[in-house]
C-alpha cells in the first residue's frame, strides 16, 4: 500500500514505460515519487555503459518547461549550476565573418541552457536507482503489445528470450519511431501522419582551443543563416562545441569529394573552418551521412484506461524551436498534475490528457516547421529585426500585455496553443497600428 499526496491509501498502480530514453526516466520518477511501482523497458543498452552516437546531440536546449519537470523530482538545480551553459541569445555570423547578437530576452535577460543528452538521460536513470519501486531493463526490444489487456512482449536482445508482462498501465515513451504507437494505430479512429522535411541534418564538432578554453562566445547559440540551409552550434561542458548543418539532401550529394566540401565552407562558412579545422571538417563530414528530420501528429494518445504515449512517441517535432526535449518534459508534468487532480484513476487521467494535450503539441510542431525558417533566413532580415525591436519595446512597457512568441513559448508554461492565439492577436493590433499611421499621413498630406 502507498500513502497518497492527499493522506489516503491505495493500492499502487503497477506501470510499464516502454523506453529508457529522457521522457521515459523522467516519467518513471514522477510516478515513482507518487508510489507506484514503474518498470522501465529500453531497446538499447544502459546509456550509462555506451559511448554517445552521433547524431544524436541537436534539440537539447533547456528552458523553463523542461526546468519545471526537472525541479520537480529534485534535478534542476544540479542541472542548472552543475552542467548546463547558459545562452542569452543568438549570435548571428554573416558572410563576411562578422558577427551580430539578438538578445532572446532582452528586458529580463533570461536565458536557456544547453545539455547533454547522455549526461542528462544518465543523471535521470542514476536517480531512478533511489527508489526501490522502479525496475530497469535494458537490451529489450518490443514485439508484441496487445494495449487493451496491457501485456507487452519483449525480446531480450541480449540472451534471446522473450519476456511477457502484464501492468495496469502502459505508457509508450520509445519516440518517433514508436512500437507502442505502431501497436496503438491498429485502433479505430486512432488518426496520424507523419511529415518528412526535404532537409537533412548532420553533425560536426568545433573542438576546444589549445589553451582547452571556447573558441567562440560561449554564452550564445550560434547560427550561420544562408537562406536555404543553415549551420547552429552550441556549447559543450569540455569547450567544444556541438555543430550541425541543415540542408537539403540535394545540397549534401553535391558535397561528395573534398575539394568540393571545402569550397563550399569556403564560400558559405569561411570563419568555421578554422575553428573546426579543414581535417576535421573532412574527417567528421564524411564519416557519417545526413539525417532525416521527422514530425508526428498524432490523436488520441491514449487507449482506454490502459495505455498511453507521451514525448515523441505522440509528438515528434522538428528540433528548430528547441522545444521537443521541453514538451515532452511537459508532458510528464501534466500528467502528475492530472494523477494528483483524479486522485489515480486511470480513466480520468488519460481521457482528459489525451483530449487536451493534442492541440498544444500540433501547436508547436508547426512553429518549429516555422521556426526553421526564421533561423536559416528570417534573422538576416530588416524586418524581422524591426518587427523584434517593436516585440521588445512593447513587452518592456506592457510586460503583462504584450509577451513576444518566443517569449511566452521559451520563458513561460503558457499552452502553446495560447502562445499561438497571442501571437495572431498581436499580428492584428500591429496590423492596425500600421494602417492607422498610413490613413495618418495620407490625411496629413491632403489637408
Amino acid at each position: 500500500m502507498t500513502t497518497l499526496q492527499n493522506g489516503h491509501s491505495k493500492k499502487p498502480l503497477d506501470v510499464a514505460i516502454v523506453g529508457g530514453g529522457l521522457v521515459g526516466s523522467l516519467e518513471a520518477l514522477y510516478l515513482a515519487k507518487r508510489g507506484h511501482r514503474v518498470r522501465l523497458y529500453e531497446y538499447r543498452e544502459d546509456i550509462r555503459k555506451t559511448p554517445q552516437a552521433r547524431g544524436r546531440s541537436i534539440n537539447l536546449a533547456l528552458s523553463i518547461r523542461g526546468r519545471r519537470a526537472l525541479k520537480d523530482v529534485g534535478l534542476e538545480a544540479h542541472m542548472i549550476e552543475q552542467h548546463g551553459i547558459p545562452m542569452v541569445g543568438r549570435m548571428i555570423h554573416r558572410l563576411d565573418g562578422s558577427t551580430y547578437d539578438i538578445p532572446y530576452d532582452a528586458r529580463t535577460n533570461q536565458c536557456i541552457y544547453s545539455v547533454g543528452r547522455n549526461y542528462l538521460n544518465s543523471l535521470l536513470l542514476k536517480e531512478s536507482e533511489n527508489y526501490h519501486n522502479v525496475e530497469r531493463s535494458f537490451n529489450h526490444k518490443l514485439i508484441e503489445a496487445n494495449l487493451k489487456k496491457g501485456s507487452l512482449t519483449f525480446l531480450n536482445t541480449a540472451t534471446k528470450e522473450e519476456v511477457n508482462i502484464n501492468a495496469d498501465l502502459i505508457i509508450g515513451a520509445d519516440g518517433a519511431f514508436s512500437a507502442v504507437r505502431k501497436a496503438m494505430m491498429k485502433q479505430p479512429l486512432f488518426d496520424y501522419s507523419q511529415k518528412y522535411i526535404e532537409h537533412g541534418y548532420l553533425e560536426l564538432c568545433i573542438p576546444a582551443d589549445e589553451s582547452g578554453g571556447f573558441q567562440m562566445p560561449a554564452s550564445y547559440l550560434h547560427i550561420w543563416p544562408r537562406g536555404t540551409f543553415m549551420m547552429i552550434a552550441l556549447p559543450n561542458q569540455d569547450c567544444s562545441w556541438t555543430v550541425t548543418l541543415f540542408m537539403p539532401f540535394e545540397n549534401f550529394k553535391e558535397l561528395d569529394t573534398e575539394e568540393k566540401l571545402i569550397d563550399f565552407f569556403e564560400k558559405y562558412f569561411p570563419d568555421s573552418i578554422p575553428l573546426i579545422g579543414r581535417k576535421r571538417l573532412i574527417e567528421d563530414f564524411f564519416s557519417g551521412s545526413p539525417s532525416p528530420l521527422v514530425a508526428v501528429k498524432c490523436r488520441p494518445y491514449n487507449v482506454d484506461d490502459k495505455a498511453l504515449i507521451i514525448g515523441d512517441a505522440a509528438h515528434a517535432v522538428v528540433p528548430f524551436y528547441g522545444q521537443g526535449m521541453n514538451a515532452g518534459f511537459e508532458d510528464c508534468t501534466l500528467l502528475d498534475q492530472l494523477f494528483q487532480k483524479y486522485n489515480d484513476n486511470l480513466a480520468d487521467i488519460l481521457t482528459e490528457f489525451s483530449s487536451s494535450r493534442w492541440r498544444d503539441t500540433y501547436a508547436i510542431s508547426d512553429l518549429a516547421m516555422y521556426n526553421y525558417i526564421e533561423m536559416r533566413d528570417l534573422v538576416t532580415r530588416p524586418s524581422y529585426r524591426l518587427r523584434k525591436a517593436f516585440d521588445d519595446l512593447m513587452f518592456w512597457i506592457f510586460p503583462n500585455l504584450w509577451v513576444p512568441l518566443y517569449n511566452s513559448v521559451t520563458f513561460t508554461t503558457m499552452p502553446y496553443s495560447q502562445c499561438v492565439e497571442n501571437r495572431r492577436w498581436q499580428n492584428k493590433v500591429l496590423f492596425s497600428i500600421i494602417i492607422l499611421m498610413v490613413f495618418i499621413m495620407i490625411f496629413c498630406a491632403f489637408k
